[in-house]
């Protein structure tokens, strides 16, 4: 590994506060159930491992999971990956569990961009949710059926998600900036009954109207029986969107106008009920559908938020998420708490990158998350939010969407808050959840991920599965069950044609363990480090390199903003070697010269090893990325080695990969 060792953590939390956490409260539980003198995370970890069905009881049981039935049975065939069971005979309602307070206390906060800010008490969700749920049931919507949201993170999107589940409905969402062909490749294969749209969207102070999409999207989406419109944007400026060119269209007020009011009716339903449909990235091929089951996303997003994250009802959460992205769905988890769930939809960049830290002052954050990019483009703006903001109440900050770098600790703790909780978090939209979380009980360490999440039999494993010792680098894997792996993919409309394809992408490598793509090792704190995706690693003379750890130095050079590097056959169309070859984007007005490469080279060659060092670094304008602001460096890769890019709907600036498709010419010269 290339990071050098560190005699003292970043932070350390104080005994008050671990006294005071979920996560303790849970350990003494635990001891006093079951005999034990459990001191720390790590025997804690050990035990919820090592007693699976004891652990995912105890969770259901200190978070009062609200339930028509539970059963005496945890979990059936824990010897099946996949086929795993757990809660076979449990009744619930995802929904209900997320509604479980109703009093005049802000449940949302709502800002958009610096258009709109608004505020939605439990009592008023409550009103909306039973009026739209009896809309929702007026069309014929039950369970099983899907309702789709082409939705900005909005509170309807909120209370669209929460009407759909409490019917037992699937609920489905991308974001509003997806082009028709992006939602045509999602929506096409889910077959919403209902969706629900906005007008359009505020990005970096601009305008954009969605009606002509929705337009082209509702005609090629013959499975719609209602399309709701939201004017986002109407409101705003006072105008009322012209839907007629939309088949079926109908405004959310008009929609809710006919019904008053009324106690919200939960449907009870197994625990493995579908309650969410999300999406791959789909820029390696048509999106794959991947179902949820409802009270395994509950169970996990419990875990998760109470033990882990340490949320409790007087917080107020905070990601910068779209509703394309897992982490909208990790985030709607904290209404179960009984916290304020706080939005924002549009641009972080605002106000000299500052808007973000304008809301937490607002409102009062206890925990904000983020992508680690954001975090390394706040780096590189230079702000510093710690002399210009209060931060009073926030004690927590999440990361996640790539490994955070090094730096981002150091910029975090230097220029944010010196007494804050640093949690990057890895995961995935595949459960919906955590491999690798945080702990309010653990200190965190420069540029470590702080822990496994409880429950979680992960390892670091070699080529044959085998575990590695710390320090040494391999596949994540899982290799027991846990409550959020999905029901499967849905592929022509069944799970049952998507049966193969979902085993081949987690089974196949390993029998019976999932195998979850990361390159990762664990370190001597019980922390790890995260390298990249394992398709995505690089093979230099055999040898493999983690993109994370050129990343890591790159990101240390000011002149350069971001990067992204791939591992180019070599000579051309050999199958043999790989070249790494680095893409750089600079400061505006930089141009790349000897000696700015000479610099980069130095850099990783000083703290990685000679085989990280780049053959090539090329300048280029733009990163290509996708819609939750991951690099695509498999996209790269195929154009370079001229291979279609399929699924281009799927990134956030398509344009962006012409210019690496003109440079193909270039790298294989030379």
């Amino acid at each position: 590994m290339s990071e050098p060792a560190q005699d003292q953590p970043l932070w350390r939390p104080s005994a008050q506060r671990i006294a005071a956490s979920h996560i303790d409260a849970f350990r003494l539980w635990v001891n006093a159930r079951h005999g034990l003198q459990l001191q720390d995370y790590q025997s804690l970890l050990d035990w919820s491992v090592a007693e699976q069905v004891k652990f995912w009881d105890a969770v259901w049981e200190t978070s009062g999971v609200v339930a028509q039935h539970k059963g005496e049975r945890v979990l059936l065939d824990a010897d099946r990956m996949p086929g795993a069971r757990f809660f076979p005979d449990a009744q619930l309602n995802f929904a209900q569990n997320l509604l479980r307070r109703n009093d005049d206390a802000i449940a949302l906060h709502f800002w958009g961009e610096d258009r709109v800010q608004r505020s939605v008490s439990w009592r008023l969700l409550h009103a909306e949710v039973s009026r739209l749920q009896q809309a929702l049931r007026g069309w014929g919507v039950v369970p099983g059926d899907r309702v789709a949201a082409y939705m900005p993170n909005l509170p309807e999107t909120v209370i669209a998600m929460l009407a759909a589940t409490s019917l037992g409905a699937t609920f489905t969402s991308a974001s509003p900036d997806f082009g028709t062909q992006g939602v045509l490749d999602r929506f096409g294969q889910t077959q919403p009954k209902v969706l629900i749209a906005c007008d359009g969207y505020f990005y970096n102070g601009k305008t954009f109207s969605n009606l002509d999409k929705i337009a082209a999207l509702v005609g090629q989406l013959p499975s719609l029986v209602k399309t709701v419109i939201v004017p986002y944007v109407g409101q705003a400026s006072g105008q009322t969107p012209e839907i007629a060119a939309i088949v079926g269209a109908q405004m959310w007020d008009d929609v809710l106008r006919p019904f008053a009011p009324q106690t919200v009716q939960f449907t009870a339903l197994p625990f493995d009920h579908p309650v969410y449909i999300l999406y791959s990235s789909g820029t390696t091929g048509a999106p794959k559908c991947i179902v949820h089951r409802a009270g395994g996303v509950l169970l996990k997003h419990l875990a998760e938020l109470r033990l882990q994250a340490d949320i409790h009802a007087e917080d107020r959460v905070f990601f910068f998420t779209t509703c394309g992205w897992m982490m909208w769905n990790w985030l709607m988890s904290a209404l179960s708490q009984g916290a304020t769930v706080c939005l924002y939809d549009g641009s972080p960049g605002l106000r000299d990158n500052s808007i973000l830290f304008d809301y937490a002052d607002a409102v009062g954050f206890t925990h904000l998350g983020t992508s680690a990019k954001f975090i390394e483009a706040l780096g590189k703006s230079g702000i510093a939010p710690r002399q210009t903001h209060q931060l009073t109440c926030l004690r927590t900050i999440l990361s996640t969407g790539s490994p955070l770098a090094p730096e981002g600790f150091d910029y975090i703790y230097s220029k944010v808050k010196s007494d804050v909780c640093l949690s990057s978090l890895s995961g995935g939209t595949d459960l919906v959840a955590c491999f690798i979380a945080g702990s309010p009980m653990n200190p965190v360490w420069r540029g470590e991920l702080q822990a496994c999440a409880l429950g979680m039999a992960v390892i670091v494993a070699d080529d044959d599965g085998k575990p590695l010792p710390d320090g040494q680098k391999g596949e994540l894997v899982c290799t027991k069950p846990f409550p959020s792996m999905p029901l499967g993919f849905l592929v022509d409309g069944s799970l049952e044609g998507g049966a193969q394809k979902y085993f081949e992408t987690y089974f196949a490598q390993f029998p019976n363990v999932w195998w979850h793509g990361d390159f990762i090792a664990r370190t001597s704190h019980g922390g790890y480090i995260i390298f990249g995706r394992s398709d995505a690693t690089l093979n230099p003379g055999g040898v493999r390199i983690g993109t994370a750890e050129i990343y890591r130095q790159v990101e240390r050079i000011d002149a350069v903003l971001e990067s992204l590097v791939i591992g180019q056959n070599w000579p051309p169309g050999a199958v043999g070697d790989v070249r790494v070859v680095l893409f750089v984007r600079l400061r505006d007005g930089l141009v790349l010269d000897d000696v700015l490469i000479e610099a980069i080279k130095r850099q990783i060659r000083n703290n990685t090893t000679p085989r990280h060092v780049p053959a090539r670094v090329v300048q280029v304008h733009d990163i290509p990325r996708t819609k939750s602001n991951k690099i695509v460096e498999i996209a790269v890769r195929n154009l370079i080695h001229g291979d279609p890019v399929k699924n281009v709907s799927a990134l956030a600036n398509p344009e962006a990969l012409d210019e690496y498709r003109a440079l193909r010419a270039e790298l294989e010269r030379a």
